[in-house]
């Protein structure tokens, strides 16, 4: 069986600012953002890409044509051939009419109701209801879709098969929470035997969405909300948490009820994009120039973080009490933050908390094909890579380096020397863009697309952001360490493995000083674990390197400068190398510098 999932739609973000005033990259955040394309054949994963990486358009919501060509092609199978082709939204008549009532009884004048039906009436119309769906792909690809093969999967059930599928489809409660889905904005409950179980009295919806307000904050403190609230996340490490009773977010803004429930002091809106800020200025003491101070946006940033940690560790108490399970999946775009995942797995009972790869909105195009194609209900193994997307071979990397000759010039190097050349050259204090094999799936670069320095120097990260990242001093870097190595030089509690950047773990005490460069000012670290299973040439990178310098990780970031979705081909890595500061290239079996 062929199942195709997608994400995206062609004038999403042209309606979405029609009718919601969005701008700029707001445009792809509502609905259809991280718009990508996953096939899966007779149940296995076989090609998966987000179409940022082939249109270069950051966080775009566009119709994901791109990646569907290159995964049709890739497998080898023609349109005509896939069985079903999935779509992770599903404004069914019952979620439509619920969605109606909804407004209806909500606190709004006559006017507004109206207002907000005709908005609803022309997104539902134009954008999300199967026949727009079908217009959509056929005006896409030239294909008459059969009716019978579209099939719409509601936007939490492929958040969570995303997880499922990843983790090793084993039994396990399961908590989603994101900004929004079609009325929810949080679900938890459990799969057992391949059914899925939703604790419906414990769902929150989008007019109290935790990950709305949260990108509110992102907005309030200067970032762009949707895609930098992992900037909030970091930031918030630079100012003391207060405490739960004099946090102003858990005093004035949410309120937790029974059953894991809570709600918001004012209810998102979409169209409503800075309703929170005259009140976050009265509980914070800010205004617009307070906002820009450093110290006040840590406050704020710290108090942000610990309201997350709060709100999500009450969801799990009450998912505790309503399940026997000892496995969780946590999946959606609050996942990501991976200061919060660790806390929660040291808090709970569970023995286990899985984040995927794909746990934001990347994922549900995979969810979307594992929901259709059937869930299985069996314990397997779990196909850990995430290395899903394109490759390019020595021919396309030469053809690549000749349209770049008269700036760079390169050496081919023997395949065994590749690590032992390259851990020389990050023995020193240089930064190298690394590309080898397929492109990652998801936020993380992994080890595909990644620039890599030494973290035995202190100073490596400002060299990092300065020079080549372009982007705020306060970021830290996240380490990659060897799977063997990482509880000796990492307080990974329950976790044996960290392979996706999903969680934050303390760095012993005595590593402080030798990975400085990938230490965070609160002694913590966003550990990336690999084996020689998962990424053998990234696994021999770290053993030279390690038995060259003893410093037993490296720093590993996205390849790409701020603004841009990270690198996909030799032409965007040699792009990026030359507009940046990075000092050496690996790209394939190829050492590459500037002239």
């Amino acid at each position: 069986m062929i199942v195709l999932g997608y994400n995206g739609f062609t004038d999403g973000a042209d309606t979405f600012g029609r009718l919601y005033g969005a701008t700029g990259i707001d445009r792809h955040s509502i609905l259809g953002h991280d718009a990508a394309v996953a096939l899966s054949v007779d149940g296995e994963l076989v090609a998966a890409v987000e179409e940022e990486r082939l249109n270069r358009e950051k966080k775009t919501s566009d119709f994901p044509a791109n990646s569907l060509r290159w995964c049709l092609d890739t497998a080898d199978v023609r349109l005509d051939q896939v069985d079903v082709i999935a779509f992770p939204w599903s404004f069914s008549s019952d979620v439509v009419n619920a969605m109606i009532q909804d407004i209806g009884d909500s606190g709004l004048t006559v006017e507004q109701k109206f207002d907000r039906l005709r908005r609803f009436g022309e997104l539902y119309g134009g954008l999300v209801s199967k026949d727009a769906l079908h217009a959509d792909f056929k005006r896409r690809t030239g294909y008459d879709l059969p009716a019978e093969k579209l099939v719409p999967v509601p936007h939490h059930l492929a958040h969570l098969m995303c997880g499922y599928y990843l983790s090793g489809e084993r039994d396990a409660a399961f908590m989603v929470s994101d900004g929004r889905a079609e009325r929810l904005s949080a679900v938890t409950g459990e799969v057992r035997d391949g059914e899925i179980r939703l604790f419906e009295k414990s769902a929150i919806g989008v007019s109290h969405s935790l990950a709305l307000l949260f990108g509110e904050i992102t907005r309030y403190l200067g970032f762009m909300p949707n895609n930098d609230e992992y900037k909030v996340m970091g930031l918030a490490a630079f100012a003391p948490p207060p405490s739960a009773s004099a946090n102003p977010l858990l005093r004035h803004v949410v309120e937790l009820h029974e059953d894991g429930r809570y709600t918001l002091a004012l209810a998102n809106d979409p169209k409503g994009t800075r309703g929170y800020y005259p009140l976050l200025d009265r509980i914070f003491g800010g205004d617009e120039r307070r906002r820009e101070e450093t110290d006040f946006r840590a406050e704020v940033a710290a108090a942000a973080q610990q309201m997350v940690e709060v709100v999500t560790a009450h969801q799990l108490r009450a998912l505790e009490a309503g399940t026997d399970l000892t496995q969780l999946i946590y999946e959606g775009g609050l996942a990501l933050n991976c200061v919060n995942n660790a806390k929660l797995l040291e808090s709970t009972r569970f023995t286990d908390i899985h984040v995927s790869f794909g746990a934001s909105d990347p994922g549900v195009a995979i969810g979307a094909a594992v929901y259709a194609g059937g869930i299985k209900g069996r314990s397997r193994p779990a196909p850990t890579t995430p290395y899903l997307g394109p490759s390019y071979d020595d021919e396309q990397i030469r053809a690549a380096l000749a349209e770049r000759a008269d700036e760079v010039e390169w050496t081919e190097l023997d395949e065994e020397s590749v690590a032992e050349q390259t851990a020389k050259l990050l023995s020193e204090k240089t930064v190298v863009g690394w590309f080898q094999g397929r492109a990652e799936y998801g936020p993380r670069a992994l080890g595909n697309r990644s620039i890599l320095a030494n973290p035995g120097f202190a100073d490596i990260k400002d060299i990092i952001n300065t020079r080549v990242k372009h982007r705020e001093p306060f970021r830290p870097f996240a380490p990659v360490v060897l799977e063997s190595e990482a509880d000796r030089i990492f307080e990974m509690g329950k976790k044996k493995a960290s392979p996706y950047m999903t969680f934050v773990f303390p760095v012993r005490p005595q590593f402080h000083d030798v990975i400085p460069g990938a230490t965070h000012v609160d002694g913590t670290s966003r550990v990336q674990t690999v084996t020689a299973e998962s990424n053998p040439k990234l696994a021999a990178l770290l053993e030279n390197f390690t038995a060259l310098t003893g410093v037993p990780c490296l720093v590993n970031t996205s390849f790409n400068v701020a603004g841009e979705p990270i690198v996909c081909s030799p032409a965007d890595a040699l792009g990026c190398f030359l507009h940046t500061e990075i000092d050496y290239l690996v790209i394939g079996r190829f050492l590459v510098v500037k002239k």
